[in-house]
């Protein structure tokens, strides 16, 4: 007994220390265009090796964009496609109908766009053409009015998932719609804890799901929170958290995209939300994940 005891703890002793996954920044892009619809990012897409973005704003606009990398840095990004969405009006206020906060981009080329205002998820074409519903009004229409589904994801099948900004209760888990098979549900939860709120969501490389929050202080400003989650058959595990920044670092960082580098390595990028404020900045900031 006491030899195995003794063998179990030098096998401890020398076993490799186990290292916690982290994001290590690589770099921060200022990103600007004279254009008035300029800004207000919350959405983001980051096309295949880093090469290309598609953005959408809370004026209801979407951008497309090329970047240019130099040693795998962002150098430039050049606007190739500034345009409003297409709006679908109906009795609602037009103010209520384009603040477009969450985006995903599906296997098969078809863009999803989710609104808060007046609460819903479109289906676009791969040129944010041909809009449809994908449910019908009353589905979300308990969210709070500034509180839609910030957070929009999708899995490798094309499924999917939606998140409000707020639960409702400090101590309540985020509800999670999924959209699959042409129907809603609200089985999925994820864990909710201190003062975090939801902003942005996406699926990553390696199966898992990447959720960006944001703390506020009016004194000092956005605190922007990373954690990431297992999604098994039953649910959404506990998740960890991969950053967690201190107030001011990215500005008001909205949106999330998960793509991999010609390296094989995974690279996460942050698009910050102006607010169409002077005093604030669309910055593009970039980590690598090292697990």
């Amino acid at each position: 007994m006491r030899l195995r005891l003794l063998l179990a703890l030098v096998a401890t002793a020398f076993a490799p220390p186990v290292v916690a996954a982290e994001l290590v920044q690589l770099s921060q892009y200022e990103w600007s265009h004279d254009d008035p619809n300029f800004g207000g990012f919350s959405g983001l897409m980051i096309g295949e090796n880093g090469s290309s973005l598609t953005a959408i704003s809370d004026r209801g606009y979407y951008a497309k964009a090329e970047i240019t990398r130099s040693s795998g840095l962002i150098k430039n990004i050049a606007i190739t496609e500034l345009t409003q969405l297409p709006l679908v009006k109906d009795r609602s206020p037009e103010e209520f109908l384009i603040d477009a906060e969450g985006l995903t981009i599906t296997p098969d080329g078809s863009i999803y766009v989710s609104y808060e205002g007046h609460h819903r998820v479109w289906k676009f074409d791969p040129n944010f053409q041909n809009p449809e519903w994908t449910h019908q009004w009353d589905f979300f229409w308990r969210f709070q009015s500034n509180s839609g589904m910030e957070a929009l994801a999708s899995d490798a099948e094309g499924t999917i998932y939606a998140i409000p900004e707020r639960s409702g209760k400090w101590e309540r888990p985020f509800p999670v719609q999924r959209y699959k098979d042409g129907r809603w549900d609200e089985t999925l939860s994820i864990p909710r804890s201190e003062r975090f709120l939801v902003v942005g969501a996406d699926f990553g490389p390696d199966g898992k799901f990447y959720l960006i929050e944001r703390d506020f202080d009016v004194i000092s400003a956005f605190k922007t929170r990373i954690r990431r989650f297992n999604l098994t058959d039953s649910g959404f595990d506990e998740g960890e958290t991969l950053m967690e920044t201190r107030f001011s670092a990215l500005g008001n960082a909205e949106g999330i995209s998960l793509w991999t580098d010609a390296n094989d390595q995974t690279i996460v990028t942050i698009i910050s939300d102006d607010n169409f404020n002077e005093f604030q900045k669309t910055w593009v900031t970039e980590y690598i994940l090292k697990e």
